[in-house]
């Protein structure tokens, strides 16, 4: 780190500290109050990652690193949604260009950070996909808090309905299922409860 100019890694550090204030914004075009923030959706997957167990196929510290760098282009870009109507190919390149100048500040390690976006982006490795599933994941189990924090069942639908069947991972599946059956059993009325007259 001796050979890290302290000013350049100061720009690099105000790009990260961007994210711990920028909001998811699916959440604002689905009108949910006191939304996450960018930081937040990759601080919890970070954690989610220490779900593999020592006997997993998976290099768990590249899993980390994944989570903690696949989202940081929107520290520029901000968070682009397909409510935006910009296509894939444009998102890509723009937050390719985003990751270059963050990067830039720090060397080698930026050159590490670059490559281990491309990774996540490429969805090639096992790591890669293992930690898109945990994306797809997030942003379930942060739907179905929403709904019982603002008691609104169901209202978040469209998201479990654009990924359905996009999990590959056995243990993120099974997490999905049970998810999905507690989101029902919250929505479902007590039992026993009298049904008024119309």
């Amino acid at each position: 780190m001796d050979d890290l100019n302290p000013a350049e890694v100061l720009k690099f550090l105000e790009f990260v500290n961007n994210l711990k204030h920028l909001p998811r914004r699916g959440w604002i075009f689905s009108e949910v109050k006191d939304h996450e923030t960018i930081s937040g959706h990759m601080y919890a997957m970070a954690l989610m990652t220490f779900l593999l167990g020592n006997d997993s196929k998976l290099d768990r510290l590249k899993c980390l690193q994944l989570t903690l760098v696949h989202d940081l282009a929107e520290s520029i870009v901000g968070d682009i949604t397909p409510h935006d109507n910009i296509s894939e190919v444009v998102k890509h390149q723009q937050e390719d260009e985003a990751m270059k100048e963050i990067t830039s500040h720090i060397g080698a390690t930026g050159l590490l950070i670059y490559n281990l976006y491309k990774e996540y982006e490429a969805k090639e490795t096992p790591e890669a996909k293992f930690v898109k599933d945990l994306d797809r994941f997030d942003l379930l189990f942060t739907a179905v808090n929403y709904e019982k924090r603002d008691n609104t069942p169901f209202k978040l639908q469209e998201y479990f309905d654009a990924l359905h069947g996009k999990f590959e991972n056995p243990f993120i599946k099974k997490l999905v299922a049970s998810l999905e059956e507690s989101r029902t059993q919250l929505a479902a009325p007590e039992i026993g409860t009298p049904t008024k007259e119309v």
